[in-house]
C-alpha cells in the first residue's frame, strides 16, 4: 500500500458505505427497516413511513414506534404528499398516526413516493467523514437510493408477487366498499327509526343513539380487518348480512326470515361475499317499498361451485324487474359473472334467484402464432410466466444464462414490451400459467 493510500483509507466513511450497500440490496419487505437503520446515525426519528403506489398491494412500508406506524393512514399520507415538493426536504407539523407531529418528509420525483420521518432530531454524533455532506443531504441520497430500489424490484417482480399485490389491492377496495355499504345501512336505519310512527321522541333518540354507537364499533372493526383475509366462511358472511339487516327491518313492520347456509359450505371469495350482501341488502330495500309486504324470506345455499341466493316476499307482486334499483343490482351480479332471475306473480309476491360463481371464469388460451416466436422463445416465455428467473430457466432448458438473456431480448422485441413484467402479463392474458 502506498503512503497516500494508507493516509486516505482511515478517512473513508465505511459505516455510511455499508449502509448504502444495505439499502441498495434490501428486499422490499425489509426496505423500511433497512433505510431507518441507515438514516439513524444522521437523523433520529420515532418512526419511518414510506408511501409508494409502485407497490399496489402494500403502499405503506413502515418501521419504528408501533403506536405511530400502526395508526398512520393513507389519507394522512396523501394529504402530506400534496405539501411536499419533489426531492426537496419538507419540515413542519403534520397529522400522522392520528395526531399532529413534527415531520421531515421527502418526495421522490420519478415515482411520487413519499418518505416521512416523525419527530426528527439530528443525531448527537455522526459517522466520521460525513460532516461535510450534512445530515439532510445524506438522508436525501439514501432515500433516492431506496425509492429507486423499490421501482426496480417492482418492475422486475415475479408473477407471485404481482398476484399477491393485486389480491391485496382488491381486498382493500372490498373493505372500502363494505364501509360505504355499512354507512348506507346505518343511515337508512336511523331514518327509519326517526320516521317511525310507533316511536315517541324519547324512544327514537334512544334507538338512534344505540344504533349509531354499535355502527361506529362495527365500522372501526371492519376498517381494522387485515387485507390478507381474502376468503370468508359462508356462515360468517351470512351472519354478517343478518346482523346488518335486522335493525333496518325492525322498523319496517316486515317479518324477515333468514335461512342459514350449510355450515360445511365452501368459503366465499371476498368479492363474492361482498356482492352477495350488497345484492340482498338492495333487494330487501326495494321489496320493503312495495305495498302489503308482510314477510320476506332470505336463503343462501352453496353447491360447491356457486353461492345460491333466494329472496321471496308475500306482497302483491308489484316489484318491477325494469326498475332502476333492480337494474343496478343486476349490474353488481354481472360484475362477478353471476346471474339473477326475477319471477313476479301478481297477487303472490316476487321470487328472486341469484347465482354467484365462486371461481373466476377460465381465461381461454389465445392464439400466439401472431407473435412469431421460435420454439425456444416460446419455452422461455412459458417459464417466465410460471415465475422462473434467468438462472432457473437456464437450468431447466440446459442452456447458458447469456442464451436466456438473448431469448428474452428477442421476446421483448416480438411482443413489443419493455420489461419482464409486461411480457409476463401478456403471457398470462394468453393463458400461460
Amino acid at each position: 500500500m502506498t503512503a497516500s493510500a494508507a493516509t486516505l483509507a482511515p478517512t473513508l466513511p465505511w459505516q455510511l458505505l455499508e449502509h448504502i450497500s444495505d439499502v441498495a440490496q434490501a428486499p422490499l419487505v425489509g426496505i423500511a427497516a433497512t433505510l431507518r437503520t441507515a438514516i439513524t446515525p444522521f437523523i433520529r426519528s420515532s418512526a419511518l413511513v414510506i408511501f409508494t403506489e409502485d407497490c399496489t398491494g402494500r403502499p405503506q412500508k413502515k418501521a419504528g414506534d408501533e403506536g405511530i406506524i400502526g395508526r398512520v393512514t393513507i389519507a394522512e399520507l396523501e394529504h402530506l404528499r400534496t405539501e411536499v415538493g419533489n426531492d426537496q426536504p419538507w419540515t413542519g407539523q403534520a397529522r400522522i398516526g392520528g395526531m399532529e407531529r413534527d415531520v421531515l418528509a421527502l418526495k421522490y420525483a420519478q415515482s411520487g413516493a413519499l418518505l416521512v420521518l416523525t419527530d426528527p432530531v439530528p443525531a448527537p454524533t455522526r459517522p466520521e467523514g460525513s460532516e461535510d455532506s450534512g445530515p439532510l443531504r445524506i438522508v436525501s441520497y439514501l432515500w433516492r437510493l431506496a425509492a429507486g430500489r423499490i421501482q426496480e424490484k417492482v418492475s422486475d417482480a415475479p408473477p407471485s408477487y404481482l398476484l399477491e399485490s393485486r389480491a391485496a389491492s382488491a381486498e382493500r377496495i372490498r373493505v372500502t366498499a363494505e364501509l360505504v355499504d355499512q354507512h348506507s345501512t346505518t343511515l337508512e336505519t336511523v331514518l327509519a327509526a326517526l320516521r317511525s310512527s310507533a316511536l315517541d321522541d324519547h324512544a327514537a333518540r334512544a334507538a338512534v343513539t344505540d344504533m349509531t354507537a354499535k355502527a361506529l364499533v362495527g365500522l372501526r372493526t371492519l376498517n381494522d380487518r387485515t387485507s390478507d383475509l381474502a376468503e370468508e366462511p359462508v356462515t360468517t358472511a351470512f351472519g354478517r348480512l343478518r346482523e346488518d339487516l335486522r335493525p333496518l327491518m325492525r322498523f319496517s313492520n316486515i317479518d324477515t326470515q333468514f335461512i342459514e347456509p350449510p355450515a360445511n359450505g365452501r368459503a366465499l371469495p371476498g368479492e363474492v361475499a361482498h356482492a352477495a350482501r350488497a345484492v340482498v341488502r338492495g333487494l330487501l330495500l326495494a321489496i320493503a317499498e312495495q305495498p302489503d309486504v308482510g314477510r320476506i324470506r332470505v336463503q343462501w345455499d352453496c353447491d360447491g361451485e356457486n353461492l345460491l341466493i333466494n329472496v321471496r316476499d308475500d306482497g302483491r307482486g308489484e316489484l318491477s324487474p325494469e326498475a332502476p334499483t333492480i337494474d343496478r343490482l343486476q349490474q353488481r351480479v354481472q360484475a362477478v359473472d353471476g346471474r339473477m332471475s326475477i319471477d313476479v306473480m301478481q297477487g303472490w309476491g316476487a321470487d328472486i334467484s341469484v347465482v354467484l360463481p365462486l371461481d373466476p371464469p377460465a381465461t381461454p388460451a389465445k392464439d400466439v402464432a401472431a407473435w412469431g416466436l421460435a420454439q425456444r422463445e416460446l419455452e422461455v416465455l412459458e417459464l417466465l410466466a410460471s415465475g422462473h428467473r434467468n438462472r432457473s430457466i437456464a437450468a431447466a432448458m440446459n442452456i447458458s444464462e447469456n442464451t436466456v438473456k438473448f431469448h428474452v431480448r428477442n421476446l421483448f422485441k416480438k411482443l413489443d414490451v419493455r420489461s419482464r413484467t409486461e411480457a409476463i402479463a401478456m403471457a398470462h392474458s394468453a393463458g400461460f400459467r
